[in-house]
């Protein structure tokens, strides 16, 4: 109240039910007219507001304020009466000070409904789940201006439905958002802000033939992280072609004894490797006669997917499941102590539990019964082997930095490389984009699309294709230092915005809340 003694008159504070009480007047002066700026004294009449406070000591404080209701005595205004304010105590059609206001209207920005009305029940101001969201609702955005360089990016929003976010890359504030991504969305709104001279953008279609209709003058850019986001997407795939080069990235391990002759074709009479040929054989009879995948489920009665991962298979063999090898436990470093015993006549599980606990084992008497088990067959203890890389795998070698792999890492793919040509092709190719994205110079991209054209690689011709229909924005991305770095940060805050709502926010109260809370972090970072 301190900051308002010139104004109002305190007559009384006591304390009622654990609640502050103070009641309060204005002072004789002289008020302004809200329309026309006429200062009148005149009296109409008096009334009680009652205003909620910040609490005080974990006490709830009420303000019983008594203001005037003034006469407007200037002929040329058309309000006969008006209602005296208190400037920081007082705003019209509001029951709490500005103050308290602003800290109910930061709870819903910070936390949303459930959070807000849990911390300001705490503060002893409470409120419903939806009162909060109303008072977040009711907040005005601030006024959009037309950026220099606009950022276009999708999200999800649920399911198979996306939405649309704008971002001003110059300030990298978030600047509205919608649901869709339909191209006249976004022509409608570069129409009614024209100015946007660049924009960046990833491969979509339609933001590309929005931004054309829309602003056919703005300069498109073909953002670099979807470029390398898209090469390595064909890289994973013509690893996927290649599955069964991929072991041999993996070193060949060095038995200790010759291991024993398997049987001849006796991994080719299994009844997995027999069922998975009868699969592939019977999908592949009927899939070449233009039938959906639906019908020809219905039909050989199997579930669609399976239908299709034997369709899209070149042959039977990638549909046999995989055993995948040991993976490495605790008991690994004493498996060659535990072959010295057995081999010095130490046959009892027990004991050579016992042995090894004493030499730092921590693990069950179990484990060591069963690690031992191949012996009394004759057989060698199964020492664990690395396990093959996947095709994403493969496909973050391949695209990351040379200089940036580990010794590990280098050997492996130096193995694999020299095993499959068409993933050492797939690497030259994708250490020549890297080099164009470093030096950013885009001179070699026409050569580079032609290289991917003629390498008999199908995701790679697929990709030409696609850069070459847009291999404008393309060189856009490559030469200039336009990114949609930002928009991809206000996408992943975006989606924290989401997850504090538990995915139910709809998309104005999405808009507004992360609007206003990129603003309140510039605002107090």
């Amino acid at each position: 109240m301190a900051p308002h003694l010139d104004v109002v008159r305190v007559e009384r504070v006591w304390s009622v039910d654990g609640v502050v009480r103070i009641t309060a007047r204005t002072r004789e002066l002289m008020v302004v007219c809200p329309d026309c700026g006429h200062a009148s004294s005149r009296v109409h009449s008096r009334y009680v507001r009652t205003l909620s406070d910040v609490a005080v000591g974990g006490r709830p404080v009420l303000i019983g304020l008594t203001v005037r209701r003034l006469f407007c005595d200037s002929p040329s205004c058309g309000r006969r009466t008006f209602a005296e304010q208190v400037e920081g105590l007082t705003v019209r059609y509001q029951r709490r000070r500005p103050v308290l206001q602003h800290l109910v209207e930061m709870a819903g920005v910070l936390l949303a409904g459930r959070g807000g009305a849990r911390l300001l029940h705490i503060l002893k101001a409470p409120l419903s789940r939806t009162s909060v969201l109303l008072h977040l609702m009711r907040m005005r955005l601030p006024p959009v201006t037309t950026p220099r360089v606009l950022g276009v990016d999708d999200f999800a929003l649920y399911a198979d439905v996306y939405g649309t976010l704008l971002v001003d890359a110059d300030t990298r504030l978030p600047i509205t958002l919608w649901a869709g991504r339909d191209a006249e969305q976004l022509a409608a709104w570069l129409r009614t802000h024209p100015g946007v001279n660049v924009v960046c953008r990833d491969g979509s279609l339609v933001y590309r033939q929005g931004i054309t209709d829309g602003a056919p003058d703005a300069v498109q850019v073909s953002d670099r992280f979807h470029l390398w986001q898209g090469l390595s997407k064909r890289v994973s795939d013509i690893a996927a072609a290649h599955r069964g080069c991929l072991p041999a990235a993996v070193p060949e391990p060095e038995p200790a004894a010759p291991p024993p002759k398997p049987e001849p074709s006796a991994a080719a009479d299994t009844p997995a490797r027999r069922h998975a040929k009868q699969l592939f054989e019977a999908v592949h009879a009927v899939s070449g006669t233009g039938r959906s995948l639906s019908a020809i489920a219905r039909e050989l009665g199997l579930n669609r997917r399976t239908v299709a991962k034997y369709a899209r298979a070149a042959s039977w063999q990638e549909c046999v499941r995989r055993t995948p090898p040991r993976r490495s436990t605790s008991l690994d470093p004493y498996l060659e102590y535990l072959r010295q015993r057995w081999e010095e006549g130490e046959h009892t599980a027990t004991v050579l539990h016992q042995e090894i606990v004493a030499k730092g084992y921590l693990g069950r008497y179990q484990r060591v019964k069963l690690s031992i088990a191949p012996l009394r067959r004759g057989l060698p203890i199964d020492t664990p082997r690395e396990r093959p890389p996947s095709p994403r795998q493969v496909a973050r070698w391949i695209t990351t930095t040379p200089s940036r792999r580990g010794l590990h890492v280098t050997e492996a793919l130096r193995r694999l490389l020299s095993h499959c040509p068409e993933l050492d092709q797939a690497h030259d190719l994708v250490r020549q984009f890297a080099a164009m994205l470093d030096a950013r110079d885009a001179t070699p991209l026409p050569d580079w699309l032609d290289q991917l054209t003629a390498s008999r690689l199908p995701a790679m011709a697929s990709l030409a294709k696609a850069i070459r229909e847009d291999q404008h924005a393309v060189v856009q991305g490559i030469t200039t230092a336009f990114n949609s770095g930002v928009n991809e940060g206000r996408i992943t805050d975006l989606k924290l915005q989401k997850r504090i709502t538990a995915g139910r926010a709809g998309v104005p109260l999405l808009r507004q809340r992360v609007i206003l809370m990129a603003h309140l972090r510039r605002r107090y970072p």
